[in-house]
């Protein structure tokens, strides 16, 4: 055999024309006998030239899609670029494999040989949902879509009129879940800091323990797992690949499994116990914005439908803050109003090397996740920190090419906060704060600054990420990033 390329997908396809040259195989057995030697993840599609009326796929720890239209099959990681031919699809399992036939004939066996029954599901999801729609890229769409998707996590799960809160997801498990020794929260980047504004919302709501870990470090050092546990596991496209396999080892220890995912019938949500979807829709930009925001909003329906159930959150507070959540939305847009004015923070600070932000108690999670956006699209080195924690190192960095976003809502630590912008403006930093409306303080000691309605305390991460996402996009615009694709990254990790 004689290789073209370094990469090993290249081993794969002459490992299985190895086979097929043996064993004297049709193409479908040889892919199956050579999957038996592999290690490894993979998701392939293969094809005979000298048997050009057949595909064959598989996957292992990869995601793949079949579709089934009129007028043949279509094969893909996800849902999103097949609904525009069909809407019927099969999700595969680890270790199966698909034989399709250009005379519309299909079967679906494991690497074991044993025939399945293919589940055909329905895709809901609307063509004119994976358009830009006039916008210039999917990441701006994105972001003024948040009214609708944040009201579209919340359609049916609350009512501040008759004040109650009902996750269907959790219906049947009530009790395990609220009866929970601890929550343990998985989650990679976006995701991971959506579980951070949860250990705040469980811990102050609903007075459970919570541990929030990167689902890629939790597997590999040996993680006490009781099956007093619910581990809850959070990604957009449910198929990241170290959440899966995470959740697949709390599984093995008898923890309870609840997953919170965009994607209607992925490896994640066929895997927990039980789960609820965010139905943010297909979000295409790589930089997750609607996903964060709609995985806040659902965890935010947990914690107080599990507080409310304990009787750790008083009727008056929690008719308060369901009637401040069903009114996030219209708050929202009145953020998404200031669009023009962070373009023009962002002209000013485009030229950056560096930024630093600074957020406390609920806002801490929105400062390491607007550093991340701020990361991953404009390629500015970023870093989300604590507010206190400034002084204890980042505070050296400081001088006056140093852009410092402090998101400054917070009514419990306003005063402290006041404190860390002095001692940033005392160094010369340039101030970028995110303030309540109103705010006559800390706006006159920053040098830009961007106005949120007041809300909730708890509540504050679904407006004060707003503006972060919008500064991010402009400043990656105006760098003349791609914004939609940035460099070295995948809207899915769905490798370890």
């Amino acid at each position: 055999h004689t290789f073209k390329s370094e990469t090993d997908t290249e081993v794969l396809v002459h490992l299985i024309e190895a086979v097929q040259e043996r064993y004297n195989l049709p193409l479908e057995e040889a892919v199956r006998e050579a999957l038996t030697q592999v290690v490894g993840a993979y998701a392939i599609v293969v094809m005979d030239k000298n048997d050009p009326d057949k595909l064959v796929a598989a996957r292992k720890a990869s995601p793949l899609v079949l579709g089934i239209a009129d007028d043949g099959f279509y094969v893909a990681s996800d849902g999103t670029p097949i609904v525009e031919h069909t809407k019927k699809v099969v999700y595969l399992d680890d270790e199966q494999i698909a034989t399709v036939r250009s005379d519309g004939s299909y079967e679906i066996r494991s690497i074991d040989n044993e025939l399945h029954t293919p589940y055909v599901q329905e895709l809901n999801i609307e063509v004119s949902k994976i358009e830009k729609g006039g916008y210039d890229y999917f990441m701006l769409k994105e972001i003024h879509e948040q009214p609708e998707t944040i009201h579209d996590a919340m359609r049916g799960r609350i009512n501040a009129e008759e004040k109650w809160v009902k996750l269907g997801g959790m219906d049947d498990y009530l009790d395990r879940i609220s009866n929970a020794q601890r929550f343990i929260i998985l989650g990679c980047g976006t995701s991971w800091h959506a579980g951070l504004v949860a250990e705040y919302l469980f811990e102050d709501l609903a007075r459970i323990p919570v541990e929030v870990e990167y689902a890629s470090e939790f597997r590999y050092r040996n993680p006490v797992i009781t099956p007093e546990d619910v581990v809850i596991g959070i990604s957009q496209s449910g198929e990241t690949a170290d959440t899966y396999a995470a959740l697949e080892l709390a599984k093995k220890n008898g923890a309870f499994l609840y997953g919170i995912v965009n994607v209607v019938g992925s490896s994640i949500a066929r895997l927990t116990d039980a789960g609820s979807y965010i139905h943010a829709g297909p979000e295409i930009g790589v930089a997750s914005t609607k996903a964060f925001t709609g995985q806040v909003t659902l965890l935010t329906l947990m914690a107080l439908q599990i507080g409310r159930l304990k009787g750790t959150i008083s009727d008056e507070y929690f008719a308060e803050l369901v009637s401040e959540l069903e009114a996030i939305p219209s708050k929202v847009e009145r953020v998404l109003e200031n669009n023009e004015k962070i373009a023009y923070i962002a002209s000013e600070i485009k030229s950056a090397n560096n930024a630093l932000y600074l957020g406390r108690g609920y806002n801490f999670p929105v400062a390491l996740e607007g550093a991340l956006k701020l990361k991953e699209i404009s390629y500015i080195h970023a870093e989300g920190y604590p507010a206190a924690e400034m002084k204890h190192g980042p505070i050296a960095l400081i001088d006056e090419n140093m852009p410092v976003v402090v998101i400054a809502t917070n009514k419990s630590a306003y005063e402290k906060i006041a404190s860390n912008i002095q001692e940033v403006k005392a160094r010369k930093g340039i101030v970028i704060a995110v303030v309540t409306e109103g705010d006559s303080v800390i706006s006159k000691m920053a040098d830009y600054t961007i106005e949120i309605p007041d809300t909730a305390e708890p509540l504050t991460p679904l407006l004060s990420s707003i503006p972060l996402q919008l500064l991010s996009y402009h400043t990656a615009v105006l760098r003349g990033c791609n914004v939609d694709q940035p460099r070295n990254l995948a809207k899915s990790v769905t490798v370890e």
